[in-house]
């Protein structure tokens, strides 16, 4: 069957889309939106503002979009893919040469009422320009080390850009999202690892340059890597944040203090309780069950992406809801891990949990991706 047929005869026509949404999948998206304002109202002391009723509207916004993204055809995301990267990286160098500063780091470009963060929006375009190459590259060029190397250079440019910021957190997320898209994809193991043996030469090197005129990372993300080996050491300086977060991850017990009781985000004890550390506070207030409830909420969200994208005959719409699904786990997996110490802290926020304006749209937006592969696949 040729592109165009495929075309014409499993495209849904007019308002029937709606029918063909991924419902149990939006009703997840929402009810997880839902526990992040529940827990910004309760940061704010009991108040929607300044909050909880902003990211409420960008929800309501994002929501919208994401059913308009999902009407059109899949086809028409995958002809897109090569000019949404390439916007994307000139949003990247345009955070260089003019983007706004905030806590140390350029990352942001002011639009306004919103701040757009357009590593953000790299997250989605990488993977759909990835999703659209493999979907055009036969599959027994998958593993040639000339085909190997286009989409390397691809993830690797906008890791560059990110990284000169500097923002190492979504860099590694970038690094990682792309290369397991190229697992997903096919190409062969030896290369990834070639790659695991260069990333141990490579952190060898880091810690081998501290302190030289040669040094590889800054000295705030240095800190970062002696707090996470061990917080005690500074526990009034720079272990102090992920000690405070292990108090309140503990005093939570099986049930939590109860919803706004919590005295580690109360009392200001927890640094950014409204983004980066909201986990430390939901499991503070609700305790374990409230925590496990969050975290099964995620799984059901990739399970049932993970789902759509095996069932999805087209090569592209697959690779996209898998490279969808990679980011969002990343997103949550290291935040949870970095508030419990199991990960330097990197500054990623939980997704739609945390607060924050283009990180939420912008993960809505990917939704609506994988909604119109769902939408739009052969039945």
């Amino acid at each position: 069957m040729s592109y165009l047929e495929y075309r014409v005869k499993y495209t849904p026509s007019g308002w029937r889309k709606v029918l063909y949404l991924n419902w149990p999948l939006a009703l997840l998206l929402f009810a997880v939106s839902c526990v992040g304002f529940l827990m910004l109202y309760s940061v704010a002391g009991g108040s929607f503002s300044p909050w909880a009723e902003p990211q409420m509207k960008r929800f309501a916004v994002g929501f919208v979009m994401m059913i308009c993204v999902a009407m059109v055809p899949i086809w028409f995301w995958r002809n897109m893919a090569v000019l949404a990267y390439c916007l994307s990286i000139a949003l990247l160098i345009g955070v260089e040469l003019f983007g706004a500063v905030g806590m140390g780091a350029q990352r942001w470009i002011d639009l306004g009422p919103l701040r757009l963060q357009p590593s953000e929006v790299t997250k989605i375009t990488m993977v759909m320009l990835l999703a659209a190459y493999y979907d055009w590259l036969p599959l027994k060029r998958t593993s040639r080390p000339i085909w190997v190397m286009i989409p390397v250079l691809l993830i690797l440019l906008p890791t560059f850009l990110v990284l000169r910021q500097p923002d190492l957190g979504t860099a590694i997320l970038l690094l990682s999202a792309g290369g397991l898209v190229m697992f997903i994809a096919g190409v062969h193991w030896a290369y990834f690892g070639a790659v695991i043996a260069g990333l141990i030469g490579l952190i060898t090197a880091v810690f081998q340059s501290r302190g030289t005129e040669w040094q590889l990372l800054k000295d705030y993300q240095f800190r970062r890597i002696d707090t996470f080996i061990d917080p005690a050491s500074d526990p009034l300086g720079a272990g102090y944040h992920i000690t405070q977060s292990k108090i309140a991850l503990g005093s939570g017990g099986w049930t939590g203090r109860g919803f706004m009781q919590g005295t580690q985000s109360r009392l200001n004890f927890l640094p950014e309780k409204h983004t980066d550390f909201i986990f430390t506070t939901l499991a503070e207030e609700f305790g374990f069950l409230g925590a496990f409830s969050l975290l099964a909420l995620y799984v059901l969200i990739i399970v049932f992406c993970v789902i759509s994208a095996i069932n999805n005959q087209n090569r592209f719409a697959s690779l996209l809801t898998f490279g969808i699904a990679i980011n969002f786990f990343l997103f949550f997996a290291v935040n949870m891990s970095m508030v419990m110490g199991l990960a330097p802290v990197v500054g990623v926020p939980l997704p739609l949990v945390s607060y924050g304006g283009s990180a939420m749209m912008i993960l809505l937006l990917g939704f609506g991706l994988v909604q119109s592969a769902h939408v739009h696949k052969p039945r």
